[in-house]
């Protein structure tokens, strides 16, 4: 019998990109290869692997990752697609989502997965996982098939950019709407929203830490929904989690309650691309995260990190635009075209393994989480919005 294991270790696009619209030629550097191996797949709805060559990375990480289509990567993709001017692109991978989350094998409430199998799109929808000989049973990894309100409200947001630029309202609004249902009955803290959930069907681990990051993602989708007061929740958690003294944000409360006081960097700059916070700010963290040290030409995950993370230099390069830092963003930039692997995708680090400080799971057991130097969606997709000018926190 096959068991699940957990891994033991446009038309109206214009007014929707604002000031990126002048400038979408300029992300087709980035945008090309993302094209490129959508059209690859047959059409309709279809998700990005997340990682289509693993020849760099650890045995553990290229088995699990082989056919994983991250929803945070695949929506950065669409996003990185309306703002290059391919929208009709974009649907593809907003229907992909739409048809995951409501052809779910499990679950019909909502949620959406971390991860799905990359491709075109099956009813039921198809998990990621491998066969393990050793164990002779199908294995998946219990972060992939568990769910979290980052991920998803990055879904919401492509949903909500298509509706504004026209297309199939009515669908994109009944899945954003119902995802966001499922954060606000079922993860709602005293302050903030909660992580997830982890692991399997039918009875996932409940993550109980609360993230500035998620919480971040989740104030702008609320409140491109329209859910004022969901909104303003996540919104004061976050400002909750900045210190006045050195403008910077912690990464927010561990499971057990207390303020995880780790600076990282997407919790920190993507206050900056959301207007909640300002230059002192984006200062502050690439003094602190900036790589390298002395000089730097692009960031680190977190000050556990030696070495430039690929993904966080791209929003770095739009919050330092936003703020008028603009020389150093330009650095920025050059970093991400020079991390380009022969007109492929942005790789995920400058070094062969990069420390975020993380670990993946909620008990003392969990893994570090931990990125590899092979090619990546979610850089090359932040990259093509450096380029374009487009904050999709805006």
């Amino acid at each position: 019998m096959i068991r699940r294991r957990a891994l033991t270790t446009g038309l109206l696009l214009l007014p929707v990109i604002a000031r990126g619209a002048s400038r979408p030629q300029a992300a087709d550097r980035f945008i090309a290869p993302i094209l490129t191996r959508l059209d690859a797949i047959p059409p309709g709805p279809a998700l990005l692997a997340s990682y289509p060559d693993l020849g760099g990375a650890p045995a553990r990480f290229a088995t699990a990752n082989r056919h994983a289509a991250y929803v945070y990567d695949n929506a950065l993709a669409g996003l990185a697609l309306i703002a290059a001017g391919h929208p009709n692109h974009a649907v593809r991978l907003a229907d992909a989502l739409v048809r995951a989350q409501g052809h779910d094998p499990d679950y019909h409430d909502g949620r959406l997965r971390n991860a799905y199998r990359a491709g075109a799109i099956t009813t039921p929808v198809a998990l990621p996982g491998w066969w393990d000989a050793r164990l002779n049973q199908w294995v998946e990894d219990p972060y992939q098939v568990g769910s979290e309100a980052g991920p998803i409200a990055w879904a919401i947001l492509l949903w909500t950019q298509l509706i504004k630029a026209g297309f199939n309202a009515a669908r994109y609004q009944r899945a954003a709407n119902r995802a966001a249902d499922w954060i606000t009955s079922t993860l709602q803290a005293p302050s903030g929203f909660r992580g997830g959930v982890f692991g399997f069907a039918p009875h996932p681990q409940k993550l109980g830490w609360v993230s500035t990051e998620q919480n971040l993602d989740l104030a702008v989708s609320f409140a491109a929904l329209g859910l004022t007061r969901e909104a303003a929740h996540a919104r004061h958690f976050v400002a909750r989690m900045r210190n006045a003294k050195t403008h910077l944000f912690a990464a927010g409360l561990t499971q057990a309650g207390a303020i995880n006081p780790m600076i990282a960097a997407d919790a920190n700059l993507w206050p900056v691309l959301a207007g909640l916070a300002g230059a002192a700010t984006a200062k502050a963290a690439i003094d602190r995260l900036g790589w390298p040290r002395t000089n730097p030409v692009g960031i680190g995950f977190s000050e556990a990190s030696q070495g430039i993370w690929l993904e966080g230099t791209g929003f770095a390069a739009l919050a330092l635009e936003r703020v008028g830092a603009h020389a150093l963003a330009a650095r920025f930039s050059a970093t991400l075209a020079a991390h380009q692997t022969g007109g492929s995708y942005v790789v995920a680090t400058s070094t062969a393994r990069l420390a975020t400080g993380l670990t993946i799971g909620p008990d003392r057991h969990a893994e570090q989480f931990d990125y590899y130097r092979v090619p990546a969606l979610a850089p090359t997709a932040w990259a093509a919005m450096a380029r374009a000018g487009f904050s999709p926190l805006r």
